[in-house]
């Protein structure tokens, strides 16, 4: 029987006081997929750094192929055959697809020759893994899905036989995540092991053959993927059984909050982000916004919420029975925003929600410091702790210690902070940028009830999502982003992901174009 393509023993590694990895033990035959699942701060991005080189363990062995090595670094992990996939890409999007796969491996002192090898090189690779792209393409010009492969591809470049990917589906259309899994079959026959990190389960038991869960640290169970389900899957992950549906009644949708007439917004290179928009937005009802990250969302969340300033069309805000109208030549900010009752979970909680280096409570009153209950001329620190302790009971944000830095705060406890701070308010209009990214199981079900109960209590809700399953179990009506424009509306429980990702791909209208062909 052969030997584990990585084993690891008795890893332990520790950050001050924190455990985040106690005594583990895992291992992943050759040629096999292997998911690793656990709610944020389990431990699993900690490990997975660890047999990358970016950490040393505290204690613990690991074995490549049967044989222990040290692995100081990531030079030394590629060395060894293992390669990452970043959530991130780490591509310079100048470049062509073929510089970006050699940069750091040239491999010859005269960059012609190694240009010239490195093509050979790359063009045997996809063809024996079934990876095509155009070499010379800019890489930033490419869509995501092929970007993302471009990465698999400096690693395999690099001689990678064990790759790890860390949420490789985050950002991709349903058909793309078909496409990667496609190319992990491929990659899998060709008998490259792989490690699939990721929150969602459902494509953990399409693709992987074994599962391991991590709970606070540990490795608490290991299952083969046929024998298992996503409900065993999240119990394990949380310690108690969960939720995994949004129990949601009927809306009940009232009078318009939310009017956005003929919208534009072009960025600091001429660049259209948002072309023309008309939608609406009724009290009680959520309105999804779906697309492939970078398609408009985030720049129509700005407008909204007074960060940049449209040039050309507007939006009306009806707030407390009176509408606000908003355009190019109508002065606003986020804070006139915020008095008339709206509230803005942002995109990136560390980016916008929150700032790292402050404590607790003083991140839970951003945007709203000058609140008189927080103080007249001087901040009341007691009242603002006493609030922030109110809002860490409320949304369950653990630790409950307002004095603690944000940054010590798990990904999932900084997202409640900031959704506590936006909604205990109860705004009439909230504006909603990715709720659940890179949130655990836990935090999703109990983010996604309190947006459900904010619409029936007859809030508007704009939620943006790039993940199809929360915009279709969360929405009322959908709307799709394409280029900065809107591709297409559908009724929530009237469709389904083939006909959102055709949408999302701006296929719609070539594939209603191809049936008139074809029955003429």
């Amino acid at each position: 029987m052969s030997h584990p393509a990585i084993a690891l023993s008795g890893i332990n590694k520790s950050f001050g006081a924190v455990h985040a990895n106690k005594n583990i033990n895992f291992s992943v035959m050759p040629g096999t997929i292997h998911g690793i699942v656990g709610e944020n701060g389990a431990g699993k991005s900690t490990l997975m750094s660890i047999l990358y080189g970016f950490y040393q363990a505290d204690s613990g062995e690991i074995a490549i192929d049967g044989k222990p090595l040290h692995i100081q670094n990531s030079q030394a992990a590629i060395e060894a055959g293992i390669g990452m996939v970043h959530q991130h890409f780490m591509l310079v999007e100048t470049f062509s697809v073929l510089e970006n796969v050699m940069l750091g491996a040239e491999g010859h002192s005269l960059l012609g020759n190694a240009n010239k090898t490195a093509r050979a090189a790359l063009e045997d690779i996809e063809n024996k893994y079934g990876l095509q792209v155009d070499p010379d393409a800019i890489v930033g010009e490419l869509p995501v899905g092929i970007q993302q492969r471009v990465e698999i591809l400096k690693a395999l470049y690099r001689g990678a036989r064990i790759l790890i990917l860390d949420e490789p589906t985050g950002v991709l259309t349903p058909q793309e995540i078909d496409q990667l899994f496609d190319i992990l079959r491929t990659l899998k026959e060709q008998g490259v092991t792989i490690i699939l990190i990721t929150h969602k389960l459902r494509e953990i038991i399409s693709v992987t053959d074994t599962v391991s869960v991590m709970r606070q640290g540990e490795m608490v169970a290991e299952r083969k993927t046929s024998e298992t389900t996503v409900n065993d899957l999240a119990e394990l992950m949380v310690g108690r059984k969960v939720l995994l549906r949004v129990e949601k009644g009927e809306a009940n949708p009232g009078e318009t909050t939310l009017k956005v007439d003929d919208l534009c917004w072009t960025d600091e290179r001429g660049v259209r982000r948002l072309k023309n928009l008309n939608f609406s937005l009724k009290a009680g009802e959520i309105l999804g916004v779906a697309g492939v990250s970078g398609n408009g969302q985030s720049e129509l969340l700005e407008v909204l919420s007074g960060v940049i300033r449209p040039q050309q069309g507007s939006f009306t805000v009806t707030s407390q029975n009176s509408p606000h109208v908003f355009g190019a030549d109508r002065a606003r900010d986020a804070a006139l925003m915020r008095e008339l009752n709206i509230g803005h979970i942002p995109e990136d909680r560390l980016k916008q929600g929150l700032v790292k280096t402050m404590p607790a409570s003083e991140s839970a009153i951003l945007g709203f410091h000058h609140d008189k209950a927080y103080g007249d001329l001087l901040l009341n620190l007691s009242a603002i702790d006493s609030a922030t302790a109110d809002m860490m009971e409320h949304y369950d944000v653990r630790p409950r210690d307002p004095s603690l830095k944000s940054a010590n705060f798990s990904g999932g406890n900084q997202q409640k902070l900031i959704v506590a701070r936006e909604m205990l308010r109860e705004p009439e209009l909230i504006l909603v940028g990715q709720p659940t990214r890179g949130v655990d199981i836990g935090a999703i079900e109990f983010i996604h009830s309190n947006l459900v109960a904010a619409r029936d209590r007859g809030a508007a809700v704009l939620l943006v999502s790039t993940e199809l399953d929360e915009i279709m179990s969360l929405s009322d009506r959908i709307i799709v982003m394409v280029d900065g424009e809107i591709s297409g509306e559908v009724v929530a429980k009237d469709t389904n992901e083939r006909e959102l990702g055709i949408l999302m791909a701006n296929a719609a209208e070539d594939s209603q174009a191809q049936t008139q062909g074809g029955s003429a």
